[in-house]
């Protein structure tokens, strides 16, 4: 539950953010991303990454004590980064957690992190969004999540996304499932839908101005059209209920590397198809489409059927 302060002076939530410094924080590198080089999803895996995830999950645990530690903080520390966007004491706290076990227990792992860029090498890369939400966060709303994948030659194949102010983990790993916590403490495995018609499909389009700007507007348009059910929830949440089987198809963009690196393993092992916007097996194309298998072709064909054309609609229209 979120806490209501009623403390004079104090900073309530729905107040103007402050703006404290429009310089990016000490140790920030400005935009970074890796490599956009092609890889596939599906490309077998021979090895053993049950050690991989039990780290995963650990670094999770750390994660959630620090960015739960300053959560909803009428004192929160909130700055602005060169791109525009914020970034809280506790994004930084939280990859610094990660990272300080990473260093430790995997030296010879890479890592590429949302606050602090790329180090090390890519075979085995660590991705990481300490905060997936910061907006929700530094607001005092709790969904937001932390992200953390393993990345193998490219191909993502451990991802956990934890939500620490809702109690709500997912994880999985190429062969070992996917999975989530349930109130009675047990683990639950995860599995898609078998809806197999876009009429009775429930998509999460996550924002209408992303959509826009991408220069997809009609795209959407005709996607709400078409589906049973159109919302947009937003950030991790909807993957997560894909995986869960409550959705049919997730999409959007402007999305870097951490931001849907961990949902790759997660929803494919779930039985999904994880792509690019176009369809690529890519986390570098700053777009995602995951749908529940099934129907990612026929997604993929209405999202890029071509619009008709004034031409041909007068065209077919009867003379007056």
């Amino acid at each position: 539950m979120v806490r209501t302060r009623r403390t004079e002076g104090q900073r309530y939530h729905h107040d103007p953010l402050p703006r404290k410094s429009s310089a990016a924080p000490p140790g920030y590198p400005g935009p970074v991303t890796s490599p956009a080089r092609p890889t596939a999803f599906d490309t077998p895996f021979d090895g053993d990454l049950r050690a991989d995830l039990a780290l995963a999950l650990r670094l999770a645990d750390a994660a959630d004590a620090a960015s739960m530690a300053r959560f909803d903080a009428a004192d929160l520390d909130i700055q602005v980064k060169a791109d525009a966007t914020h970034v809280t004491e506790a994004d930084l706290a939280t990859e610094r957690a990660i990272r300080a076990i990473l260093e430790a227990e995997r030296p010879g792992d890479g890592v590429f992190g949302e606050e602090f860029g790329v180090t090390g090498d890519t075979a085995r890369q660590w991705i990481i969004d300490p905060i997936d939400g910061t907006a929700n966060y530094l607001k005092g709303i709790p969904m937001w999540t932390t992200l953390i994948a393993l990345a193998i030659d490219g191909v993502p194949r451990v991802g956990v996304a934890s939500q620490p102010a809702l109690g709500r983990r997912w994880w999985a790993a190429s062969g070992l499932g996917a999975w989530t916590n349930t109130p009675d403490g047990s683990d639950a495995r995860l599995s898609v839908s078998n809806v197999d018609r876009i009429d009775q499909a429930s998509a999460s389009f996550q924002s209408i101005s992303q959509w826009d700007e991408a220069g997809h507007l009609d795209a959407v348009i005709r996607l709400s059209r078409a589906v049973w059910r159109d919302r947009g929830y937003g950030d991790t949440w909807p993957y997560m209920l894909l995986a869960e089987g409550r959705l049919e198809f997730v999409a959007e963009f402007g999305v870097k590397e951490y931001d849907i690196a961990a949902l790759v393993p997660i929803v494919t092992e779930a039985g999904g198809r994880f792509t690019s916007f176009d369809g690529a097996d890519s986390i570098a194309g700053r777009s995602s489409l995951a749908t529940n298998g099934r129907l990612h072709t026929a997604f993929l064909e209405l999202l890029h059927a071509p619009d008709p054309s004034p031409a041909s609609s007068s065209a077919s229209e009867p003379p007056r």
